[in-house]
């Protein structure tokens, strides 16, 4: 269980994330959505420890990580997949599974999570991660990574941003199956009407506060009244 506890963080004196209080259990897949500004992205940089809070705690099975680096969460269980991924000069596709597993795992292994991805693992398993990739080759290669690790809390920040709607289908087939067989925890900031549809909870983030929580079926017909101008978008300062 991730549960976050009291969390709230200001920015140049504004407030971005006021009291949010969310438990998230496992085997079970989160959507945060909400308006731009809403500081759905802060709240996932957060929990994954790029940003830290001002006050508030968090726990990972009742353990308090909320003082503990980007790279103490991620040897707890944490990865996180960012709205663009990174590029890696010189290193191949292989070359960033075997780092993600943590182990040398041989190119079959690699290829079969590849697969899990939708990727031809043949085609690119030995290719450089570089700007030759497509925007969505490079998110779905990003995933794979995730997958690879086979993480405690899987945290997905705006995974639809700048990918086309062919690869935007493909990615939702993804987190389908994520959503299917995922023993650990799925957490998705998105505005997608696609990955909400997937969830199992939706959590409604308004004006840096919880606003709302509940399953799609509770929650979808409330969002989806929500004016369009203010459920899609990208967020500058999230």
């Amino acid at each position: 269980m991730l549960e976050i506890k009291d969390i709230c963080f200001k920015r140049d004196n504004k407030i971005i994330l006021d009291h949010i209080n969310l438990k998230l259990d496992e085997e079970k897949f989160y959507v945060i959505t909400g308006p731009n500004g809403s500081g759905k992205s802060t709240l996932a940089k957060i929990i994954m420890g790029i940003e830290k809070p001002d006050s508030g705690t968090i726990l990972l099975d009742g353990k308090d990580i909320t003082d503990f680096s980007v790279d103490e969460r991620a040897k707890q269980g944490l990865s996180f997949a960012f709205q663009q991924p990174v590029h890696f000069k010189g290193i191949t596709v292989y070359d960033l599974l075997s780092i993600a597993t943590g182990k040398n795992i041989d190119k079959k292994a690699a290829c079969e999570i590849l697969s899990q991805v939708g990727l031809c693992a043949k085609e690119y398993v030995d290719r450089e991660v570089n700007a030759s990739l497509s925007g969505g080759e490079l998110k779905r290669i990003e995933i794979a990574t995730v997958i690879a690790r086979n993480p405690k809390v899987a945290i997905f920040d705006e995974p639809e941003a700048g990918i086309d709607l062919w690869s935007f289908q493909n990615l939702t087939d993804v987190f389908q199956e994520l959503e299917k067989n995922s023993k650990g925890i799925t957490l998705v900031i998105s505005h997608q009407e696609r990955i909400l549809n997937i969830a199992d909870q939706i959590i409604l983030l308004e004006q840096g506060k919880v606003k709302q929580v509940g399953t799609r079926e509770e929650m979808l017909p409330f969002i989806l009244q929500t004016p369009k101008c203010c459920q899609k978008g990208s967020e500058r300062h999230e």
